[in-house]
């Protein structure tokens, strides 16, 4: 039985689940219970996920016991969402630009349990968030770049061209100091290879557009991706001649 499965019968034996959620929580600390997450996520309904949802930055700082609670609330959101409950998906937009870094992975894992239901409607979706705010972006590549919604290949040269048409927009970002364009280029530093290894022949041509790119932090994107052991293993030989050129 999984970590998840384990979960969700501890939490089908309370009545309340509050308590237990803070104690198991993991926070403070470096990594919450994801898992506990997950199986709240499966569980929980609509009343609980909008009661955890008011768990704001001010009542739910950062690293608190209380921010697990909002994180719970927004991942629900994908279940709804994959039960195609609409209508959540403005307020899980909103979530994206949430100053707390873990509501904005939950974000994420929240599109991408979406994704596993109807991944062409994600797409969709994510093709408009694509050209929204900094961290509307970083939400979309963060969600699509995930190795499972990469199968089918016509799906995985979309999310391709969500990526190219993000990264274009860099070029444009005068403000390059703040805590949303930092976080859209950590998550670009990654995306690029997992997308890429899911087509190797389009997205190598598209790295190699960007790679000659004179944009200081398009160039820094793409490095970070080259140091990927995933890029690696897919094609060495490549990563080595591009290492070498920068």
């Amino acid at each position: 039985m999984s970590k998840v499965e384990e979960h969700r019968e501890a939490l089908r034996a309370l009545g309340n689940w509050d308590s237990f959620l803070l104690q198991e929580s993991g926070l403070p600390g470096p990594r919450g219970n994801i898992e506990l997450a997950r199986a709240v996520a499966e569980d929980g309904d609509e009343e609980l996920f909008r009661r955890y949802l008011a768990y704001d930055e001010q009542r739910a700082p950062t690293n608190s016991p209380e921010e697990f609670l909002a994180f719970c609330g927004v991942l629900g959101l994908g279940r709804l969402l994959a039960e195609g409950r609409m209508e959540w998906l403005a307020t899980l937009r909103g979530c994206a630009s949430d100053g707390r870094w873990r509501i904005r992975e939950a974000v994420a894992m929240a599109l991408q349990r979406w994704g596993q239901t109807d991944m062409d409607l994600l797409l969709q979706q994510m093709e408009g968030w694509g050209k929204g705010s900094l961290l509307e972006q970083r939400a979309a590549a963060a969600a699509l770049c995930e190795p499972s919604l990469l199968e089918n290949r016509d799906e995985a040269k979309r999310v391709l061209q969500v990526l190219d048409g993000i990264t274009a927009s860099i070029e444009g970002v005068e403000d390059r100091t703040s805590d949303q364009f930092k976080a859209l280029r950590k998550g670009l530093g990654y995306c690029w290879s997992v997308a890429t290894i899911a087509l190797p022949q389009e997205g190598k041509k598209l790295m190699e557009k960007w790679l000659a790119s004179e944009d200081r932090d398009v160039l820094w994107i793409m490095k970070e991706n080259l140091r990927k052991k995933r890029l690696e293993r897919m094609d060495m030989g490549w990563v080595q001649e591009f290492r070498e050129i920068l």
